[in-house]
């Protein structure tokens, strides 16, 4: 399994990313690499911002692991642990110029991203995780990871009758003791993004910089 570097938008053209922070969004479910990127003008403007697709065919769109609810937890976690493994692949050779690496994720995106800072300690430098969620199996490389502390933004709606909540509050939880973790839950909110989410991760995004 392996992502598509020809599918990858970048918001700056390759002689202009050496020495700036990087920001990788990594869609969800079904979409494609165009529907997060539709973000990027609303998002600082330091970064260098791509949008990679997902490596699976998910009619209308891709997707990071299979589709498949009845699958035991295991199955499911290694399926999405290989699409996390593939990212961090393509991320190793995308980000060897860049000041620092982020990564947002929504939904299976999102669950992907926390899976690459799970298996790849210090691969990624911070994170926004929206709408998904960490899995609750343990990984090798979690004790690393807690070692290093990065800073996380986890939103989500508290309205979402995709994802179950419970899998948002067990990640609230896993983040408060794994990583520099800064937690929302927006009322109303269904499986989406809202107005008040947007300001709250442009602001943690500053930070970073």
């Amino acid at each position: 399994m392996q992502l598509d570097s020809d599918a990858v938008i970048w918001s700056r053209p390759e002689a202009e990313r050496a020495g700036r922070p990087l920001l990788v969004l990594l869609h969800g479910l079904g979409s494609h690499e165009g529907d997060l990127f539709a973000l990027s003008p609303y998002l600082p403007t330091e970064f260098t911002i791509a949008a990679v697709r997902a490596p699976l065919p998910e009619p209308p769109g891709f997707a990071w692991f299979p589709r498949h609810e009845t699958l035991p937890l295991e199955e499911r976690v290694e399926s999405a642990a290989a699409g996390a493994d593939a990212f961090a692949a393509w991320l190793r050779g995308a980000s060897a110029e860049a000041s620092s690496v982020g990564v947002l994720g929504f939904s299976q995106g999102a669950m992907v991203s926390l899976l690459t800072m799970r298996r790849h300690p210090g691969l990624v430098d911070f994170a926004v995780a929206l709408s998904g969620g960490a899995f609750p199996r343990p990984e090798p490389a979690d004790a690393a990871l807690a070692s290093q502390r990065p800073p996380v933004f986890f939103g989500y709606g508290l309205d979402d009758m995709i994802v179950p909540q419970r899998m948002f509050e067990y990640t609230a939880g896993w983040l408060a003791e794994s990583t520099d973790a800064t937690v929302r839950a927006y009322p109303g909110l269904a499986h989406s993004i809202s107005e008040d989410e947007l300001g709250d991760i442009v602001a943690f995004l500053r930070a970073r910089l």
